[in-house]
């Protein structure tokens, strides 16, 4: 063969090939890299101005903080949901039925219900509680509470407050008489006044406590009284002399309870909760004999008395509600038998840690331990995930304390900082994939005609578009003066193929024309190239001479880039006649098999070896039904150059498919008995109707087939040899494969052919027989 390569040329150009083809190429990926990096040095900049933010802002207190936390509350008591109230608290309420009822009754027969006199008008008598207390403490209750204030004379007369004066005095200890502060603002200030019950009134030895409740940020009741009297001014003598209602309330009840770790109200639950009974059945005979039975549901309990009733107005917003994100109000009674019941049971709610500076550091460490561990993911989408774990997790703690400590850790802006740390490292992972796609396709975009990014670009769906572009471009193209390209007919790993007209014989006939670019295009290099297409190309000329192999009808060089005209095979790719999932009779496999091996014989001899033999390689001629073989792999070594003074790559490229080319091919090395191996694949298709890489192998890297179908052994012995993973296992040549195939036939008393499909059990796959070839890198 004329101008053959050196062995030393021939040994790079089948070895080896440098992934970047030009600085330009590897300055654009180092450009990608470096924004790259900066964008990851921005996710973990962001993550510690997140830890630190949040550590900050947590000890700052700000309203901001406290709303958020407040809302994290009442979502944690939506999600426990309402609690059976303690029984020794009974509310007894002024409700809308106590003011209509009463008046209604009275008024029909002022005779007969003279018993409701005192509640016939609202506001009701003072006499009318009187007689209530009198009946509640002859009932054996324990203690009662009237959250009514009574800071002025009644307006019934000084014997209306005789009467109820009477009862305070007999009573005493045990009734608690509500007192608050006024809080009032003028262009001189805030002025806070307590307003105090009536004179006559507490001076009978009763219990006197302040009913005025916090409201937090969020305008709503989360605390005790206590809390309000916390938040008066130190040097306002009146908030040590009065303590909080619920206090009063259990002193005069004589309860002892455990000292107060916080002051948060621990609600049983969204208004309604506390059963109220009408005020106006105490007074009523019926109701008090039947529904009261005659004052046994308030033997040993502690009474609270107040309005439920719309007209007193004495309704709150609070924490608790019946649903997601409602504001509920609450009447003041009820609120006050929940802050009661609290300190009761010792179940106020209580910050898990007090200090704001502590609470600061554990956020840090929080949210900042919580960067240190889901960094350890490489990927953004899975920091992302385990930060929303996390937060899920603390929530969930934070959640579980609440339930069974009544203790609260800073919640809600720790999870904020965790969830936005996880979605700062998702972003900058998102903007790097686009800055890095984008890079690509702008490389793509300058080298779209390289071989390395046609195979690249044919695998990836989102850089398809720079194809149809280049179909458009390329489309009507003459080359030399006489090939004018029709169309694109396909861009594999090592070329770019054409469907075209040559213009220079009568009636225009199609060819098929192969472009094919070095990636090496320095001087010495491209000249490299020049010599090996044609030595190739010659070959290819050779080998044309044979009925099943394409005729080469021209070659040339073109703007440093090499051409191969060839003649263009109408006809099926044997890849549709092996269809995955079911296989074909042995018969018509050892037919194809043969036939492929004959056509190897005059391939081998010529010195050539395939490396690219799979079914789409293979075309059944229309005209005559032969099968062709085409798109040698001899060709491609072109692309594939590197110059002699260049430093090696790292990276191999091997030639040819998956599953149909062998391990030494895989390595750069292919063996003239590689392309058996790939017939042998293609026949263990064809029969069982698994794509070649879904094969089970066994310890020793064989091919583990004949399980999954029926097939003469003498058959199966044979294709087992051709699949022998150490190639020096294999048949040696096409020849020595035909004649085992020749004495099988001759010992068989059946011929092959006269065979019937055999069963088989078939596994549906996805056979890459009919992709582009794929390198190994």
């Amino acid at each position: 063969m004329a101008d053959e390569p050196t062995k030393h040329e021939n040994k790079k150009y089948e070895s080896t090939a440098n992934i970047a083809s030009t600085k330009t190429t590897k300055a654009s990926l180092t450009a990608a890299s470096r924004q790259s990096q900066r964008l990851l040095r921005l996710g973990n900049l962001l993550t510690i101005v997140l830890a630190m933010g949040a550590a900050l802002l947590t000890s700052s207190g700000l309203s901001l903080v406290q709303l958020l936390e407040n809302q994290v509350l009442s979502a944690f008591l939506q999600i426990r949901g309402p609690l059976v109230p303690p029984e020794d608290i009974v509310i007894l309420a002024i409700d809308d039925q106590s003011i209509s009822v009463p008046e209604q009754y009275y008024k029909t027969d002022p005779q007969k219900y003279a018993y409701l006199k005192p509640l016939s008008k609202f506001p009701f008598k003072r006499t009318a509680y009187a007689q209530v207390v009198q009946k509640l403490m002859q009932a054996g209750a324990k203690s009662v509470a009237l959250d009514v204030v009574f800071d002025l004379p009644g307006s019934y007369g000084e014997e209306d407050d005789r009467q109820l004066q009477a009862v305070l005095q007999k009573y005493g200890s045990k009734i608690t008489l509500a007192a608050k502060y006024d809080i009032s603002q003028s262009h001189q200030g805030v002025f806070t006044q307590l307003i105090l019950p009536y004179e006559k009134f507490r001076n009978t030895g009763v219990s006197i406590g302040t009913v005025n409740f916090p409201v937090e940020v969020d305008g709503k009741i989360h605390s005790l009284a206590g809390e309000f009297n916390k938040l008066l001014s130190e040097d306002d003598s009146l908030a040590d002399k009065v303590p909080p209602f619920e206090e009063a309330v259990l002193r005069a009840a004589q309860v002892k309870y455990p000292q107060l770790a916080g002051g948060g109200i621990n609600f049983w639950g969204p208004a309604g909760t506390f059963e109220a009974i009408p005020l106006w059945y105490v007074l009523d005979p019926q109701n008090w004999h039947n529904y009261l039975q005659q004052g046994k549901v308030f033997e040993d309990k502690i009474v609270i008395i107040g309005a439920t009733a719309q007209l007193a107005n004495d309704y709150h917003p609070v924490a608790v509600a019946n649903s997601w994100l409602a504001t509920e109000e609450m009447a003041g009674v009820e609120i006050h038998a929940n802050a009661i019941a609290t300190i009761m049971e010792g179940k106020a709610i209580a910050p898990a840690i007090k200090s704001r500076s502590l609470q600061g550091l554990f956020v840090l460490l929080l949210v900042g331990g919580t960067s240190g561990l889901i960094t350890r993911s490489k990927s953004g989408s899975k920091r992302f995930m385990l930060s929303m774990a996390v937060a899920s997790v603390w929530g969930s703690i934070s959640y579980i304390s609440f339930v069974y400590a009544h203790s609260l850790f800073p919640t809600a802006i720790p999870i904020l900082a965790i969830a936005f740390c996880g979605l700062s490292y998702l972003g900058t992972e998102i903007a790097r994939d686009k800055i890095r796609t984008q890079q690509i396709v702008d490389v793509f975009q300058k080298y779209k005609t390289s071989p390395v990014v046609q195979e690249i670009i044919s695998q990836q769906q989102e850089l398809q578009d720079l194809l149809q572009q280049r179909d458009i471009a390329v489309a009507g193209k003459i080359l030399t003066g006489r090939y004018k390209i029709v169309k694109v007919l396909g861009s594999g790993g090592f070329s770019e193929t054409y469907i075209a007209e040559d213009t220079q014989r009568p009636g225009n006939p199609q060819c098929v024309v192969k472009q094919l670019k070095p990636a090496n295009t320095e001087a010495k290099g491209l000249e490299l190239a020049r010599r090996l297409f044609r030595s190739e190309g010659q070959t290819l000329e050779k080998l044309g001479s044979h009925p099943q192999i394409p005729q080469l009808l021209a070659y040339f060089e073109e703007d440093a880039e090499f051409y191969l005209v060839q003649e263009y095979i109408i006809g099926t790719p044997l890849n549709r006649e092996l269809p995955s999932g079911r296989g074909i009779s042995e018969a018509e496999v050892a037919a194809i098999v043969r036939e492929i091996l004959q056509i190897l014989v005059f391939v081998h001899e010529n010195g050539v070896i395939h490396r690219d033999i799979k079914p789409s390689n293979i075309i059944r001629r229309q005209s005559d039904g032969k099968l062709v073989l085409i798109d040698f792999g001899a060709v491609k070594d072109i692309s594939l150059l590197q110059t002699e003074n260049q430093e090696p790559s790292p990276f191999t490229i091997g030639i040819g498919t998956r599953g149909y080319a062998p391990s030494e091919q895989c390595f750069g090395r292919p063996q003239y008995n590689s392309d058996i191996y790939a017939v042998g694949m293609i026949a263990i298709k064809a029969l069982t109707g698994i794509a070649p890489h879904d094969l089970p192998r066994d310890a020793n890297e064989e091919v583990k087939w004949t399980h999954k179908i029926v097939v003469s052994q003498g058959f199966a012995e044979i294709l087992s040899i051709m699949v022998r993973d150490d190639y020096k296992q294999r048949y040696q040549s096409a020849s020595e494969v035909l004649a085992a195939l020749d004495q099988l036939a001759s010992e068989s008393n059946k011929s092959l052919l006269q065979q019937g499909d055999s069963s088989m059990s078939t596994e549906i796959s996805i056979d890459e027989s009919d992709l582009p070839t794929r390198r190994w890198i």
